[in-house]
């Protein structure tokens, strides 16, 4: 859950560096430093804090090369300090920058320590620059040291590793980590994340798994992991650095919530011919896929699967297919039973979560025929995983707070209950009215962020709250789960959600004047039951907060507000109900004057486990 950025260039690259950890500081914002390679041999700046402190340490403190590496962390092994901060150097020889969990690092560290090494961080990712400075006095250079070197590591890496030795080479490698090539007109590139590069280039080399490149300004040699050289396919980004600018907005959730409506709609584009969805937009074999299953069996983390749990409704409701879900992280350590006609659909923004593409690994193993993977990365780990993939094109999600991913992957989820519903139960005129609605989605979408300015007054009844439940039922307990999610990850109030039902097994124990109740109330067939634990909390001088129908004749009243929601088919609306529980935990986050888009421990890109 960190960001790698590196290269080797003609000139000086320390700009080019710190651009890409700019871009890169959404996977972790604990430390982050550099090191380059010039005349005087391994030079590195590292700090405590985010990139900025790093910048304002290079204005006072210049260092210049034209081969380095740079690195922002999210700390896993060893506190956030100086430190713990990457790159880590043994001996101002040989430096690193890693992603990733060296699982066996203590027993590589004591071996260390009889050698004579000296240890001058708690992170695993110092055995590994130790590890390599050893192998080099024996091997052939730098490649073949970092060849025998991950040999030796059991656990996920993608490594970023120079020499002084070897001034102008880099080496780098990757293992269930993501690590990507850029080729540039100054030469070649590495990162984490295409988003790092996109200043110097567009052209990128996806590695695979045990994959290790040799880099000089002007040559990249690929070896797999039998150690054969090989050639990968350069691939072509359609993302500019414009997708990364915050374009006015004061935040980058922010504008991720706007950008919504454009997100859903190429969502949906291309896949229809005469309203009719097409198999092919799965993949080449969807539609005998399809024709195989008999159930399905979801797979997701976070937010992502509060989508796969709305999704379980529609399956069950809508196509009547026998539909399950599991935390993905859970799930391979169960023994689960899978049966052979079972759909695996995996859920993930970046296709780099660890727990889900060991899930998925674990689903092939225990007999699954067939897979597909809902994301939003072109050439991520998870795409290239699956059998089928259905990409949401939600474009780049720099806020950790996922918005527009979640409501695609809503969308992208609905548009397979419709391709595999029409082999079951889900008649042509029911699949016609879904697809309409889908299609107004964006429309009202763009009616509920109208809402905004009541949202925010709103939100100032949180300001001083330590505590919140959410409440909802049916496909929008879900939902209450999300909003809940989200006010907790940004604003730091605890918050849980709950189906309304439960509220008498034990949460009403809780309620009393400080405890806001979100509810969400949709004009459905659970709604007089949702009355009902309504009037439980109100008895008890709870703050009820209702999203509810414009239909419907909800009035404020004492300890109970409202907010009318525009009116949307049943089956549509937990999309349009996760609108404004965003604005909510927005307007309460900058109330509240947390990082909004950089919460405290917290970062987007989990490819660790």
């Amino acid at each position: 859950m960190c960001g790698i950025v590196g290269g080797v260039v003609q000139n000086n690259l320390v700009a080019i560096l710190m651009e890409g950890l700019g871009r890169l500081e959404y996977r972790g914002y604990d430390s982050a430093g550099l090191a380059v390679l010039n005349k005087q041999g391994i030079r590195c700046k590292r700090v405590l804090g985010k990139v900025k402190a790093l910048r304002e340490l290079l204005e006072t403190e210049p260092v210049s090369g034209n081969t380095g590496i740079a690195h922002t962390r999210w700390a896993t092994h060893g506190k956030p300090s100086t430190a713990n901060a990457h790159p880590h150097i043994c001996r101002n020889k040989v430096a690193v920058v890693h992603n990733g969990i060296i699982e066996n690092h203590e027993q590589l560290r004591k071996q260390q320590l009889e050698n004579g090494h000296q240890f001058l961080s708690q992170t695993d990712t110092e055995v590994i620059v130790h590890e390599i400075f050893d192998a080099m006095k024996t091997s052939g250079g730098l490649l073949s040291a970092v060849m025998q070197t991950v040999k030796k590591l059991e656990g996920t890496y993608a490594l970023g590793v120079m020499s002084s030795d070897e001034p102008g080479s880099l080496v780098a490698c990757r293992k269930d980590s993501p690590l990507v090539i850029g080729i540039g007109n100054e030469g070649y590139f590495i990162a984490s994340d295409v988003a790092a590069l996109l200043q110097v280039t567009q052209r990128f080399v996806f590695l695979e798994d045990g994959d290790v490149a040799a880099i000089t300004k002007d040559k990249l040699v690929i070896y797999d992991v039998n150690e054969h050289e090989v050639v990968r396919t350069v691939k072509e980004s359609l993302l500019t650095a414009d997708f990364f600018d915050k374009s006015g907005y004061p935040h980058y959730m922010l504008k991720e919530i706007y950008e919504q409506p454009f997100a859903i709609l190429r969502t949906l584009e291309d896949r229809f011919i005469n309203n009719r969805l097409q198999d092919s937009a799965f993949g080449e074999n969807a539609a005998a896929i399809f024709n195989y299953i008999k159930a399905v069996q979801i797979l997701a983390c976070g937010t992502s699967h509060h989508a796969g749990l709305v999704a379980r409704h529609w399956f069950e409701k809508l196509a009547r297919v026998p539909c399950d879900i599991e935390v993905a992280s859970e799930f391979r350590y169960r023994n689960p039973v899978l049966a052979a006609d079972t759909l695996i659909v995996v859920i993930s923004q970046s296709g780099e979560t660890a727990d889900t593409l060991a899930a998925l690994q674990e689903a092939k193993k225990l007999g699954a025929k067939y897979s597909l993977a809902i994301c939003n990365v072109p050439e991520s780990s998870l795409v290239r995983e699956a059998d089928l993939v259905l990409m949401t094109r939600a474009g780049p999600e720099i806020g950790v707070a996922s918005t527009k991913a979640f409501t695609t992957q809503l969308t992208a989820l609905m548009l397979l209950v419709i391709a595999v519903g029409k082999r079951f139960h889900l008649s042509e005129e029911k699949a016609h009215n879904l697809t309409a609605q889908l299609f107004n989605l964006p429309g009202n979408i763009k009616k509920i962020l109208q809402l905004n300015n009541e949202i925010k007054a709103l939100s100032e009844q949180f300001s001083q709250k330590q505590h919140a439940l959410f409440l909802g039922r049916g496909s929008h307990y879900p939902i209450a789960m999300e909003g809940a999610l989200k006010l907790k990850e940004i604003s730091y109030i605890h918050a849980e959600a709950y189906p309304a039902g439960e509220l008498k097994h034990g949460p009403l124990a809780l309620i009393d004047a400080d405890m806001p109740i979100v509810t969400i109330a949709p004009n459905n067939s659970l709604l007089e039951k949702l009355k009902s634990n309504m009037q439980e909390v109100s008895a008890r001088g709870g703050q009820l907060i209702i999203f509810t129908d414009e239909s419907l004749d909800t009035i404020a009243d004492g300890n109970v507000q409202v907010v009318k929601i525009p009116q949307v088919d049943n089956d549509i609306s937990p999309i349009v109900y996760t609108i404004p529980l965003q604005l909510l935990s927005y307007h309460v986050a900058v109330l509240k004057g947390t990082d909004v888009d950089q919460p405290r421990n917290l970062a987007k890109s989990v490819t660790v486990e």
